[in-house]
C-alpha cells in the first residue's frame, strides 16, 4: 500500500477540509438562527448565507476529490495484491496445486483478495476520517457547551462495548462464511468442468444436490451475520435517541434560565448530529475488519504455502542437452511406497530414449524431476554434467520443452496457442512451425485461419488437431532437450500415423525423452528403456534396455 502514500494523505486532507467545511456549516445555522430568525433582520443573511454556500461548495469539492483518490488506492491495491498472490500461485509446483480445491483457490484470488484491502485501504481511510471527524465535532462541541458535551459523550462507552462483543461475534461467523464460501465456488467449478460426464451418467440430480446443499450451508452463514450486523444499527440508534432526548430536555431547561439561545442549541444539536455518524461509522469498522481478517488468514495461508523447489543460481551457455539420472528416488507427498528409487539412466545430447513400462512405474513422476516441479528425494538429475538443482528454474526451463500427456490449449486464437511457446516469436515462424508439425492445412480451413479464436480447452478441435497445435508450440520453443509424456494418448490409429511425422520433424536433433505405451513410438526412439518392478517390497525397479 506503500506505492499509493500520497493519495491516502490527499484523503486525510480531503477529510480535514470537508469536516471544516461541516463545522463551518454548523456555525453559520447557529448564526442565522440568533441574527436572523429570531430578530428578523433579513439583511444579515446574504453575507451568512454566501458564507454558507461557499464552504459546502469547498466541502463537496474536497468530499469528491477524497472518494476519488480513496477509490483509486483502493482499487490499485487489490490489482496489486491479486497480482502478486496470482504470481505465488503460478510458481506453486503442479503437484502442489493439484491438491488444492480450486475453487477455493479461485474464491481466495478473488473474494478473499477484495476483503483484505479493507484492512490496509478502505478501513484505515475510514478510521482516519471519523476520527477526525469524531475530535473535530467534539472539541467544538466542549466549547460550545461543555456540560452538554459530557451528556453527549457517556454514550460513548455503550457504543464501544457493543461494537467490541458484536465485532468477535462477526468475526468467528466470517471464518466460515469465507470457508463455505470457497466450498460453494469449488463445487460448482468441479461440476461444471464435469458437465458431460455428469449428463452422460444422468447425475443432474446429485451435482445439483450438491451444489444446493454447499449453497445452503452457505446462505445460513450469511443469515446469521446479517442478524449479528442488523442487531448493531438499531442497538446505536436506540441509544443516540436517548442521548439526544437527553440533550433536548437539558436544553429547553437552559433556555428558559437564559444561560442559551435557541441558535446555540441549535448548534450544538447541529454538531452532535455530524458527531455520531462518525462515532457509528468506527463501531461498523470494527464489524467490516472483523469479517475481513478471516479473508487476510485465507490470503496468507496461501502465500504461505512454500513451493516444492528452491530456486538455483546457476545459467548455462550453449546447453548440448546431455542427460544423465544417477540413483534418482522419489516419493509423493503422504503415499506410502516410492514412486521411483535408484533409477540410473544417461540420455546422450541428441539421443531418444523412450521409456516404457506399466503404469505406476514412474515413467509420469520422471517428466516431473526433469522440468523440476520436484525433485528427487535421492540421487541426481544432471544437465550437462551440472545438478538440477543448481541451476535457475528460468535456465533450466529454456533449455526443456514439454509436451504434456493432457494436451492444453488456451482460450485464445490459432496464432496465440501458438506463439505461447517463446516470446518474441514473429509470424513466420509461427506458420513455419505450423507447417512442420502438419497443421498449417487445417489452420487455413478455419473461419479466420491463424486468427481464429479456439474454444475453451480447443474444443473446437479435434484431438490430433489439438495436439499438432501443441507440436507447433512446442517447435517454436527450438529446446535443445524435449520431453514428451504419452503424446499419442486418446488419438485413434489414423491421427497416430499422422501425427508420427510432425513428431520425428520434433524431436530431430534434440535429447528427447519419450514416454509412451505406443510401440510405433517407441521405434522411433534410438533406445528402449523398460520400468518395472515392485517397489512395494522394498525392491529396486527392473530397468532394461534395448537398442
Amino acid at each position: 500500500m506503500r506505492v499509493d502514500k500520497w493519495k491516502l494523505i490527499g484523503v486525510t486532507v480531503s477529510a480535514l477540509v470537508t469536516t471544516g467545511c461541516e463545522l463551518a456549516g454548523v456555525w453559520v445555522f447557529g448564526r442565522i438562527t440568533d441574527d436572523v430568525l429570531t430578530t428578523g433582520i433579513l439583511a444579515a443573511l446574504i453575507p451568512l448565507a454566501l458564507f454558507w454556500l461557499g464552504a459546502a461548495i469547498l466541502g463537496g469539492a474536497a468530499q469528491f476529490v477524497g472518494s476519488w483518490l480513496s477509490a483509486s488506492a483502493a482499487e490499485g491495491f487489490v490489482a496489486r495484491l491479486r497480482d502478486h498472490v496470482f504470481g505465488h500461485v503460478v510458481r506453486l509446483s503442479p503437484g502442489t496445486i493439484d491438491r488444492m480445491e480450486h475453487g477455493d483457490l479461485i474464491a481466495r484470488l478473488t473474494d478473499d483478495v477484495e476483503e483484505v484491502e479493507e484492512i490496509v485501504g478502505s478501513g484505515p481511510v475510514r478510521a482516519v476520517s471519523s476520527v477526525l471527524g469524531v475530535v473535530s465535532f467534539g472539541v467544538a462541541a466542549l466549547i460550545l457547551r461543555w456540560e452538554l458535551a459530557l451528556l453527549t459523550f457517556a454514550a460513548a462507552p455503550v457504543l464501544w462495548f457493543a461494537a467490541r462483543r458484536f465485532s468477535r461475534r462477526i468475526g468467528a461467523v466470517a471464518d466460515d462464511e469465507r470457508r463455505t464460501n470457497g466450498a460453494v465456488t469449488a463445487v460448482v467449478e468441479e461440476s461444471v468442468s464435469a458437465v458431460a460426464l455428469v449428463q452422460a451418467y444422468n447425475r443432474e440430480d446429485l451435482v445439483t444436490g450438491r451444489v444446493a446443499s454447499a449453497g445452503g450451508r452457505w446462505a445460513r452463514i450469511r443469515i446469521a451475520q446479517a442478524r449479528l450486523s442488523g442487531a448493531y444499527g438499531p442497538l446505536v440508534s436506540v441509544v443516540e435517541t436517548l442521548c439526544v432526548l437527553a440533550i433536548v430536555g437539558v436544553g429547553a431547561w437552559e433556555i428558559g434560565a437564559g444561560r442559551l439561545t435557541l441558535g446555540g442549541l441549535l448548534t450544538f444539536a447541529g454538531l452532535i448530529s455530524y458527531l455520531y455518524p462518525p462515532v457509528q461509522s468506527l463501531g461498523h469498522l470494527a464489524l467490516s475488519l472483523a469479517s475481513a481478517r478471516a479473508a487476510g488468514e485465507r490470503v496468507t495461508e496461501l502465500l504461505d504455502t512454500a513451493p516444492e523447489v528452491t530456486d538455483g543460481a546457476r545459467r548455462l551457455g550453449a546447453v548440448r542437452g546431455d542427460l544423465e539420472l544417477c540413483s534418482v528416488g522419489y516419493r509423493y507427498p503422504g503415499a506410502t511406497r516410492d514412486a521411483l528409487r535408484g533409477l540410473s539412466l544417461h540420455v546422450p545430447a541428441g539421443r531418444t530414449v523412450a521409456v516404457v513400462g506399466p503404469s505406476g512405474a514412474g515413467k509420469s513422476t520422471l517428466t516431473k524431476l526433469l522440468l523440476r516441479y520436484a525433485d528427487p528425494a535421492s540421487g541426481r538429475l544432471l544437465l550437462d554434467g551440472v545438478d538440477l538443482r543448481d541451476l535457475s528454474l528460468d535456465a533450466l526451463r529454456d533449455n526443456v520443452t514439454l509436451l504434456p500427456q493432457e494436451t492444453t490449449i488456451l482460450h485464445g486464437t490459432v496464432r496465440e496457442n501458438i506463439a505461447f511457446g517463446r516470446p518474441g516469436v514473429t509470424d513466420a515462424e509461427i506458420v513455419a512451425a505450423a507447417v512442420a508439425a502438419d497443421a498449417d492445412a487445417f489452420v487455413r480451413r478455419l473461419p479466420d485461419g491463424y486468427d481464429t479464436v479456439l474454444g475453451d480447452r480447443g474444443r473446437f478441435l479435434s484431438g490430433g488437431q489439438r495436439q499438432r497445435v501443441a507440436i507447433a508450440r512446442a517447435l517454436v520453443r527450438d529446446a535443445p532437450v524435449l520431453v514428451l509424456d504419452e503424446p499419442t494418448t486418446g488419438l485413434d490409429a489414423a491421427a497416430v500415423r499422422r501425427l508420427l511425422g510432425p513428431l520425428r520433424r520434433l524431436m530431430a536433433g534434440r535429447t528427447t525423452v519419450l514416454i509412451t505405451h505406443d510401440l510405433r513410438l517407441a521405434a522411433e526412439a534410438d533406445r528402449v528403456v523398460t520400468l518395472g518392478g515392485d517397489l512395494g517390497k522394498g525392491s529396486r525397479p527392473l530397468v532394461t534396455e534395448s537398442a
